[in-house]
């Protein structure tokens, strides 16, 4: 089973869509910036974080974003709740962990990293935080 962590918490699965189809999409880290793509009916892109050292899928939600994706942006794997503030300025929308992630890193854990606008250098630097 797999938790999906949101700025609130926890969350069981909600996703009714297919990540088969069109409106859905897996993204390997390896993917080439160059070759991003979505359509106007993409409901959600998951992109794959193999190790919490891979920050690959950091870059490509940022790329996404910049290029107008407006769905819902998931990072899916190992992601560490130290890493939820940098995934969310990426661009991410929430994180999919597994319970053994969930366990080792309880949910006060992730909330307590979740007010990631009021930690952002760059935004205090420009004096908007």
């Amino acid at each position: 089973m797999t938790i999906i962590v949101r700025d609130d918490g926890f969350h069981a699965e909600d996703w009714n869509g297919d990540f088969d189809g069109p409106a859905a999409q897996d993204l390997p880290p390896d993917t080439a910036p160059e070759s991003l793509a979505f359509d106007d009916d993409t409901g959600m892109i998951r992109i794959d974080f193999p190790s919490f050292a891979d920050g690959r899928g950091f870059t490509l939600a940022r790329l996404l974003r910049l290029r107008g994706y407006k769905g819902r942006l998931r990072a899916r794997g190992h992601v560490i709740a130290d890493q939820y503030a940098m995934a969310r300025r990426a661009g991410f929308d929430e994180v999919e962990i597994d319970e053994a992630l969930a366990e080792r890193q309880p949910q006060d854990q992730w909330v307590f990293r979740a007010d990631w606008r009021a930690h952002d250098y760059q935004a205090r630097m420009r004096g908007t935080a």
